[in-house]
């Protein structure tokens, strides 16, 4: 087994573990406060069901689930009745109502994806376990009184519980892609500022709301959300639109014969790779996927088509007006600036360009040389490493290596990297 799915097969483990002493633990001494358990529940399933129109590797599907879960597990009272569940009762909370939010999509054949569901286990469990003890045995009520200093305790146990939710996605993801752990928790972290921050500051808001309010304040306060998440998965179908008509035009090189079926996908698929093992992340991967996806782009401007789109065997002056051809149909079709510096750029020197520009144009060059064969592979990287005194920057093609060692070369052997 791969240390990767070890890690996975621990983490989800580890939850399934958690959930089920949860329900053991309710079940065997009973629900303390039935109703407010009941609207939580209520609320973690509605949650659930909301996250209709979520989109694959979406960061937070079910942000009314997560934010209502947490706010269950940093409860201490209600309409300013003490309360006295604990742990395991949030726990179980936490997984009937989010079992009984996710039948429908099981019923449909779009079941949530596991380590999202994971992840809420054991953020939640964190999070009730820095609360519900301290509360439960009186420390909270002795030493702040209610108002701003509780409401600032509440905080920061959601700032530590996002650092560990931040923590784990980095993990799974790491365990599941073998790419470097900083950036990974770096772009994880960037992501709290987003649907994150919302997501907490609901949690606070709803427990400190049904605390002085009841649990009526559970619907008022979750609309908000509701209409966040909404305009959420609005901004996203917008992003997948645009990245769907780069795609496109992309593949206009191959449908008019300049490039090799595939040519464009897997050039940003790797560099994608490349550029991650690099440290890139966010916003720096965009561009870098889209700039690989319209490398080619130029080639739609030449009267003499290159003969199997190989860029990479022409002359640097040749390849240097290619570049600049496509620079200029980049801008024309009002994708970002930066994306038409990658493409116009891609041919420099390497001491001279952006980092996404050199491994585009490392990547390119071993996509336009390797065949299908490990021994063609090889022969490709040896290539561009021979070419590192000024074409190929030494870095790029050394993590180009490690990450067709990997495997990350759609329908290639892996290679060595020595």
């Amino acid at each position: 087994m791969r240390p990767g799915a070890a890690t996975v097969g621990a983490v989800h483990a580890t939850a399934l573990l958690l959930g089920l002493a949860g329900l053991a633990g309710t079940l065997w001494q009973g629900v303390a406060e039935p109703g407010n358990a009941l609207a939580f529940g209520a609320l973690v399933a509605l949650g659930e069901l909301a996250r209709w129109g979520a989109h694959p590797g979406e960061r937070e599907p079910a942000p009314l689930a997560a934010a209502g879960a947490l706010a269950y597990a940093l409860l201490g009272n209600a309409a300013g009745t003490a309360t006295t569940h604990g742990v395991l009762q949030v726990l179980a909370v936490t997984v009937a109502g989010g079992l009984a939010g996710i039948v429908p999509h099981i019923a449909r054949g779009r079941g949530p994806d596991r380590d999202h569901l994971a992840r809420r286990i054991l953020t939640v469990a964190f999070a009730a376990l820095c609360f519900q003890p301290l509360y439960n045995s009186g420390t909270v009520a002795g030493h702040l009184a209610p108002g701003p200093p509780y409401a600032l305790l509440l905080l920061l146990v959601l700032v530590l519980t996002g650092l560990c939710d931040a923590v784990l996605a980095a993990l799974l993801l790491r365990a599941r892609t073998a790419h470097p752990y900083g950036p990974l928790l770096r772009d994880e972290l960037r992501a709290l500022l987003g649907i994150g921050s919302a997501v907490c500051a609901t949690g606070v808001v709803m427990a400190l709301g049904v605390a002085a309010a009841g649990l009526w304040a559970l619907p008022v306060l979750a609309v908000p959300l509701l209409l966040t998440q909404v305009s959420f998965r609005r901004y996203t179908a917008v992003r997948t639109v645009n990245r769907q008509t780069i795609a496109s035009l992309a593949r206009a090189t191959e449908i008019a014969g300049c490039t090799p079926p595939g040519h464009a996908r897997r050039v940003a698929a790797l560099s994608t790779a490349v550029g991650r093992e690099l440290g890139l992340g966010g916003a720096d991967l965009t561009v870098l996927e889209y700039a690989a996806l319209m490398h080619d782009i130029g080639q739609l401007s030449l009267v003499d088509p290159v003969a199997g789109g190989a860029t990479a065997l022409l002359p640097a002056e040749e390849q240097r007006r290619i570049a600049l051809l496509g620079g200029e149909v980049v801008r024309m079709t009002g994708v970002p600036a930066a994306v038409a510096l990658v493409v116009e750029r891609q041919a420099d020197p390497y001491r001279e360009q952006p980092v996404p520009a050199r491994i585009v144009r490392a990547v390119n060059a071993y996509d336009d040389l390797a065949g299908e064969g490990a021994a063609t592979a090889l022969e490709a990287l040896e290539r561009l490493r021979l070419g590192t005194a000024r074409d190929y920057h030494p870095e790029v093609v050394a993590c180009l290596a490690r990450v067709l060692a990997r495997g990350g070369r759609p329908g290639m052997t892996s290679v060595p990297t020595g």
